[in-house]
Formats: C-alpha cells, structure tokens, sequence
C-alpha cells in the first residue's frame, strides 16, 4: 500500500501530468506535493483547490441521493465505519490545462484530496480519473 510520496510520484506518471499533491480540504495545506503548481507556489495552489473542494463537497446540491452531509453516511448500510466524501471528483478546465480533484476516503473525517495538473495537449481526463481513483482506494495515511 503506498503513501503520500509513491502515490504523487505514480500521479506524475499519467499523461500530461504536471503537478499532483494530496491536500486536507478543511486546512488548506498540502500534505505533500511534487511537480510544477499554477503560479509556481504549491501552498497558494493547495489551499485555492481546497476552497473549492470544501465548498463543493458541502452543498447537498452535490451529494447522492439520502446522503447525510453531517456523519458522511448515504443511509444505505454500506461502509465500515468510515465517512466517505459526499463527491468523488472535480474536474476544472481551462485553455491549456486540466484539474482533477479526486476526494480520498479515509478512516477519520475524509477532508483530503488527490490534486492533479494535466497538461490540455497530453492529458487524458478518463485515464487519470481511473488511475486516481484505484490510488486513492490503495493510498495509505498516518
């Protein structure tokens, strides 16, 4: 099971990438970041993501259906125990890039995120959503 570091380093290897870093959404800070980040500051740019991860991931307008934004639960029985995020990803595009955020869930309060800058040109959005999502289940904290 890999930690921060061997997971940021598999998220440089998808296509286009350019920077990934895993963020606490409620803090802002980067647990830990490699590549190149807009602006060229990786703290500015964990903690601008974060404002958007939080407040996306604490509108009911985003949640599944039946899920409770206060315990992180959908109602269904499922889970051990464990809040899962209330969103899987977000993706954010512009002229020559892309962001995807992918909600990690964990054993505690799920308040952090796999954040990954594609190139436009290189990058392919199905591929790192994929990639990001079996790093996240197999990502290991604490």
């Amino acid at each position: 099971m890999p930690g921060i570091d061997e997971c940021l380093l598999e998220a440089m290897r998808l296509p286009g990438a350019r920077g990934a870093a895993l963020v606490d959404w409620t803090s802002g800070l980067a647990l830990g970041a490699v590549g190149e980040f807009p602006g060229g500051d990786h703290e500015a740019a964990a903690a601008e993501a974060a404002e958007v991860a939080r407040l996306t991931a604490e509108q009911r307008a985003f949640a599944p259906d039946g899920y409770d934004l206060r315990d992180g639960h959908d109602g269904q029985g499922g889970g051990g125990g464990a809040a899962d995020p209330p969103v899987e990803d977000l993706i954010i595009s512009n002229r020559d890039s892309y962001h995807v955020l992918r909600f990690v869930p964990t054993s505690f309060d799920s308040s952090v995120f796999l954040h990954v800058w594609l190139a436009r040109p290189d990058g392919n959005l199905a591929l790192a959503r994929i990639r990001l999502g079996e790093m996240a289940g197999r990502l290991v904290l604490g």
